[in-house]
């Protein structure tokens, strides 16, 4: 019992959820059938969590992420609200051309390594990144893996889904930048890094979600930083071997028609080779991510027990069969609440069996709840659970509440903004 209390929250939720599943399992709650085929949909799912992430931590440390915040800093020019744009670019076209997991584990660790050096707390820079890559996934079907599905149900190209989703989007992007700049960003409440008697970097909210305690953070009179120096790595070898496994993993899943699992695994395997030839010392169990992957499995066994007893039926009653506006609010509300509540990816998959099969402005609205909605709860999205690990392995603590608060303020207004501007379009 002492050991359980010891441990972070959310690997008491993680052991939670995974033995609240075998039991599901073990007492026939959830059919044995149902649960074989749920660990083979999410095979291919934990080969990439867990490579990905062994990827991201070598990277890490060969210091190609200080390389890319430097050079970001350096961009910026002295000026924070230039700073935030280029930011809020790189996070959005990263997560609209590559995938919102990708954004998390990979442009996660360049924003907290810009933190330092431009004298700003590391939330807001956190912050930016997990909540773009949310609510910047809806305008391609690479952009989140919902939206593929979504494309295939409505049979759209790719091109036909942005010409779709292009005015969502915007909205979506308008709302997230305005919820950024005032509960992070502007002056007062970005801050300056703290360090707490633990080591670890952290901001305390002030009153009033998503500002700094002021006893914690550094003065912030200015609007402009200095420039950092240009970082140069340690090892040159390592960090060339990183940046290409990096760039090669990027260029496999944006050009060739390689599945996830097999890129970020066959990076990871140059990485650690690089590793083990010229600093071995670093390669170790916990560069795996055991959180994620005793998550995740409990996570999907849970949700499949609850669509074996009624979460269908229940999914169809809330969304409703009406096509028109109201509907579209409708299907948003309980994918995004759901979402929160459970995780956005099986939420998606039993709400689109619930939606009529002619709906489809209705199942897009669904899809804005899905991908923009899940920005309160850690565990909404898989990018947020990949975000909130990348984190903790950084040593940046970002509050629960102020995390909860601050994104459900976003959720409402962002999915609210984007359905409307689907119902206009």
């Amino acid at each position: 019992m002492r050991v359980l209390l010891r441990l972070h929250v959310l690997d008491r939720v993680a052991i939670g959820l995974l033995v609240t599943g075998l039991l599901c399992v073990a007492t026939g709650l959830l059919p044995t059938g149902s649960a074989s085929g749920a660990m083979t949909r999410i095979a291919p799912l934990l080969g990439f969590l867990g490579t990905v992430i062994v990827l991201a931590e070598l990277t890490s440390r060969a210091e190609v992420f200080d390389v890319l915040a430097s050079r970001v800093a350096r961009a910026g020019r002295g000026s924070y609200g230039l700073l935030f744009l280029l930011c809020v670019a790189f996070a959005s076209v990263t997560t609209i051309a590559l995938n919102l997991d990708t954004t998390a584990v990979l442009l996660t660790p360049v924003m907290l390594a810009l933190a330092s050096r431009v004298g700003i707390a590391p939330v807001p820079l956190a912050m930016t990144t997990v909540w773009l890559a949310n609510t910047a996934s809806l305008l391609l079907p690479v952009s989140n893996l919902t939206n593929l599905l979504a494309a295939n149900r409505v049979a759209l190209s790719p091109l036909g889904l942005a010409g779709r989703m292009w005015a969502p989007q915007l909205a979506a992007l308008a709302v997230t930048m305005a919820c950024l700049w005032l509960f992070f960003w502007r002056r007062g409440r970005r801050g300056g890094p703290v360090v707490d008697e633990s080591g670890l970097l952290t901001a305390v909210p002030l009153p009033g979600p998503g500002a700094a305690r002021a006893a914690d953070v550094r003065p912030d009179a200015a609007d402009r930083y200095t420039p950092p120096a240009v970082h140069r790595p340690a090892d040159p070898v390592l960090f060339r071997a990183c940046a290409l496994a990096c760039a090669g993993f990027l260029i496999a899943i944006l050009v060739a028609d390689v599945p996830l699992w097999l890129a970020s695994a066959t990076a990871a395997l140059v990485a650690v080779a690089a590793f083990v030839v010229r600093d071995r010392s670093v390669l170790r169990p916990s560069l795996i991510p055991w959180r994620l992957l005793v998550m995740v499995p409990g996570m999907f066994l849970v949700v499949e027990t609850f669509d074996a007893h009624g979460l269908h039926r229940l999914l169809a009653s809330a969304v409703g069969h009406d096509g028109g506006t109201l509907g579209m609010f409708r299907a948003a509300a309980v994918g995004g609440g759901l979402s929160n509540a459970l995780n956005n990816l099986p939420v998606y998959l039993a709400g689109e069996a619930a939606v009529p099969v002619g709906n489809h402005d209705q199942l897009l609205a669904l899809l804005v709840g899905t991908n923009a909605g899940p920005v309160i709860t850690p565990w909404a999205s898989l990018a947020t659970l990949l975000w909130y690990e990348r984190c903790h392995a950084y040593g940046v603590r970002v509050p629960v509440r102020r995390l909860m608060g601050t994104g459900a303020v976003l959720a409402a207004c962002a999915v609210g903004a984007a359905v409307g501007a689907l119902a206009l379009t």
